[in-house]
């Protein structure tokens, strides 16, 4: 038996109709978005900012999500390790925690990159800013930032300044300043910031910039003093601290940031879902209180907002990066 003929306006018809059918669930597939548990990749060690901002917006976006969001701390290469890996993510549920870093930094210190920070990604957020505190021994006869310039200026070489290494957000912050004030202070690197903290301390290193979490307790107990914070604005922990631009210095910040940034591969969909749920999550007040205890600044922003945020800072590093000749460890 022959089939009946079917002409060409039926046939347009029939395709249309199964091209709506096969249409239906891809979208309802994203507007469904997350149909399983996120992983939030995080690309340091255990402990520190990174993981506390992480963990504090990973526990309110879940219960915007309906999805569980758990941290999966994934350190090694200065965080370039855990940016290849999510760069080759395609199940469409791993994000991952975006730095200064990773982000502004490593493009320009390392000659092959296991990512490409512009293409491999799609940011979503800013999420929070650390405030690095420009920091001296006390017995640095200088109070200030001025007097501090001063003495620089005075004793070229001759003073020294620790960081975490090369490449660190401590020392991006003291070569910024160096170029900012025109000083010549002579950098010491070391493997970590607990090492560093602890010269510093004992007074065998003259100055250092370090994010506000990790020295607060000892600036109180007079152990080491605060000349200036990084941040536009003086912070809630040290309201009597004035900050680098009031001290002669206009438009300085020198802050450590977190954003949240997702393989390229994710669909705009879920990117706009997952941005509201970010920006939401880390401004709930449970979240502010808990980065307000490391003197953290929570942001929220939009996927655009975030994206001209990261172009502006790799402009910055750039000429400060090539000036200083800083390369990895």
């Amino acid at each position: 038996m022959t089939m009946p003929h079917l002409d060409r306006r039926r046939l347009l018809q029939l395709g249309a109709g199964a091209a709506a059918g096969l249409a239906t669930p891809l979208l309802h597939a994203q507007s469904a978005w997350p149909t399983k548990a996120i992983r939030f990749v995080v690309p340091f060690a255990p402990g520190g900012s990174s993981e506390i901002i992480a963990r504090a917006t990973a526990a309110e976006m879940q219960k915007i999500l309906g999805q569980s969001v758990y941290v999966d701390n994934r350190p090694g290469g200065a965080g370039n390790v855990a940016m290849g890996e999510v760069a080759r993510a395609d199940d469409q549920h791993t994000i991952i925690l975006g730095h200064i870093g990773t982000l502004a930094v490593n493009p320009y210190i390392f000659d092959k990159l296991p990512y490409d920070p512009v293409k491999d990604f799609r940011p979503v957020s800013l999420l929070a800013k650390v405030p690095s505190l420009y920091l001296v021994h006390p017995d640095l006869p200088v109070r200030n930032m001025a007097e501090f310039v001063a003495h620089a200026k005075k004793n070229p070489g001759k003073l020294n300044y620790g960081s975490a290494g090369n490449g660190s957000a401590g020392h991006l912050a003291m070569e910024y300043l160096k170029m900012a004030s025109g000083t010549f202070i002579t950098h010491v690197p070391y493997r970590g910031t607990g090492p560093m903290l602890t010269d510093l301390l004992a007074g065998r290193l003259d100055t250092a910039a370090i994010g506000a979490a990790a020295v607060l307790q000892f600036i109180r107990a007079g152990k080491l003093r605060c000349i200036a914070t990084g941040t536009t604005r003086r912070i809630a922990q040290l309201p009597d601290v004035p900050t680098v631009a009031e001290q002669g210095f206009p438009g300085f910040e020198m802050t450590q940031w977190y954003g949240l940034n997702v393989p390229a591969n994710l669909p705009q969909a879920a990117i706009d879902k997952l941005a509201a749920a970010a920006a939401k999550a880390i401004n709930e007040p449970a979240t502010v209180e808990r980065l307000g205890h490391d003197a953290a600044i929570a942001v929220g922003s939009t996927p655009a907002d975030y994206a001209k945020f990261i172009e502006a800072e790799q402009k910055r590093w750039n000429p400060v990066i090539a000036r200083a000749k800083i390369k990895p460890d």
